[in-house]
């Protein structure tokens, strides 16, 4: 008895096509940078900035104390460094947290504005 069965056998795939070595070295593009700046007022107080670093961007107590304290001596302090989508985020979030309970004349929140890290680009 003869074996007439046949394997089927895979051609090995055959790349036509080589991607330049300057693409392949290419890194892809950072996002430009900006800052969320926190600007000062007299409507508000340490504890209500260092609540809101807290709750809003994650710092700890003496992270929020130290950005108080700059936006008070300073008249402003960069609270984050992000993509710029991210940045318009935490400015809303800034200007919708509210008035500060300690301070009875407190209308409402705080200013903040975002813009470009110095050297990223746009």
């Amino acid at each position: 008895m003869s074996d007439n069965s046949f394997a089927a056998v895979a051609e090995p795939e055959v790349v036509t096509e080589i991607e330049p070595r300057e693409r392949r070295r290419q890194k892809p593009k950072r996002q430009p940078r900006y800052h969320v700046i926190l600007w000062n007022d007299d409507d508000h107080t340490y504890g209500y900035v260092i609540r809101m670093m807290q709750e809003l961007f994650g710092h700890p107590k003496e992270k929020g104390f130290q950005i108080a304290e700059q936006v008070d001596k300073q008249g402003r302090a960069v609270c984050l460094t992000t993509t710029k989508e991210h940045a318009e985020l935490k400015q809303e979030q800034i200007q919708a947290y509210g008035a500060d309970p300690g301070i009875p004349k407190c209308q409402g929140s705080m200013y903040a504005t975002i813009e470009p890290e110095s050297g990223s680009p746009e």
